[in-house]
């Protein structure tokens, strides 16, 4: 069976610039659809395995960079990214190449990396991974993009060798960022729930695996509520009759009580309570806790 893009891709090849577990993932699986690839990591010796399967392992970063048009970035953030990228050979090496940078960080460090990029003559796309390790080289991969759509349109068809979804969310080059700034603030604070209910259930004699099957529930109900209050959120409707603001804030007391009475810290369920309380002060006690997104963006 033939692989996706495999006749576009069999004379490609790109190069990959940190060899941590998601860079190895992500060379693994150029690799493996049989685009040629170069690797360089700052640490020696993480590219043994890679080198095994058919990896060119560079001496320098410079001289990896000049190997192939397109460098695909993966360490841990912009700082690790920028000692390697602006050092003068590395930065001279780049020029009238094309970099994807798939660390993760912060829009404003996008915004500086595409200007550094645009003054020395790189072609610079940015972009983020939104799924773990396991996921690349699987349909179950998720990549997103932002930057020139020419450039992205360019070197799309190696970058869909990472197998998965990819998404080109605009030019504007801190989308990507943004966009996984504000999904991983979801999670981390999913997160963050999960492990504090857990903690409550277990003070009051609930095994964990007791309540992974209800927590379970909750998470089912969650896409199609993220949509109703996106949909509401965009224009501006904030009316909740079912779900007033001041019965949010009972509900979230009751847990700050419950959590407080086990001497478990509650800061995060007060915290969220303190924004309805804000809220009901303010006037909307017979909105929903949607009305939050407005006044926490309020300057």
């Amino acid at each position: 069976m033939s692989l996706p893009n495999e006749k576009s891709t069999r004379s490609a090849a790109v190069t990959v610039i940190g060899l941590g577990p998601m860079g190895r993932a992500l060379a693994g699986a150029f690799l493996a659809a049989g685009v040629r690839t170069t690797v360089w990591n700052r640490t020696p010796g993480r590219d043994r395995e890679l080198v095994e399967r058919g990896a060119i392992s560079a001496p320098t970063a410079e001289e990896a960079v000049a190997a192939s048009p397109l460098t695909v970035v993966c360490v841990v953030n912009y700082d690790a990214a920028d000692s390697i990228l602006r050092r003068d050979a590395v930065t001279g090496a780049l020029k009238g190449r094309t970099v994807v940078n798939l660390t993760a960080d912060t829009p404003d460090r996008a915004r500086d990396a595409s200007a550094w990029a645009g003054e020395h003559g790189v072609r610079y796309l940015d972009g983020a991974i939104m799924t773990p390790t396991v996921t690349i080289g699987t349909p179950n991969g998720v990549f997103i993009y932002s930057g020139p759509e020419d450039l992205y349109r360019e070197h799309r068809p190696v970058l869909d060798t990472l197998s998965g979804t990819h998404t080109h969310l605009g030019e504007k080059i801190c989308r990507a960022a943004a966009y996984d700034i504000a999904l991983l603030d979801i999670f981390w604070t999913a997160m963050a729930g999960f492990n504090h209910a857990l903690a409550v259930a277990r003070a009051e004699g609930i095994t964990a695996g007791e309540l992974a099957p209800f927590a379970a529930g909750i998470g089912a109900i969650l896409p199609a509520v993220f949509e109703g209050v996106a949909e509401e959120v965009d224009r501006g409707d904030f009316s909740d009759e079912g779900s007033p603001m001041t019965s949010t804030a009972s509900t979230m007391a009751h847990v700050i009580h419950t959590s407080e009475a086990h001497g478990i810290d509650a800061s995060v369920m007060r915290a969220a309570e303190g924004l309805a309380r804000r809220a009901i002060g303010r006037g909307h006690g017979a909105e929903g806790f949607h009305r939050v997104a407005e006044l926490l963006g309020r300057n």
